[in-house]
């Protein structure tokens, strides 16, 4: 589950033009955890989820369903 949260975070970062220091930087983290969290190595709170829908300006239960969806059945 953790890899897909990487991949969802990946694509909504990309199709926003965001790169990973600017959406580190919306989000007061680091630009190495956003990596982190992007390769599937690390797990994000639930703060930390909220940080980054609101920076991607998605509704957090919206980042959850598009994680939903990625994983298999």
């Amino acid at each position: 589950m953790v890899e897909v949260f990487g991949k969802v975070l990946r694509e909504l970062r990309t199709e926003r033009g965001i790169s990973q220091e600017k959406l580190a930087e919306y989000c007061d983290l680091d630009r190495t955890y956003i990596s982190l969290l992007e390769r599937g190595q690390r797990q994000p709170t639930i703060s930390t989820l909220f940080k980054i829908a609101n920076a991607l300006r998605i509704k957090p239960s919206d980042l959850v369903k598009n994680v939903e969806r990625e994983l298999p059945a």
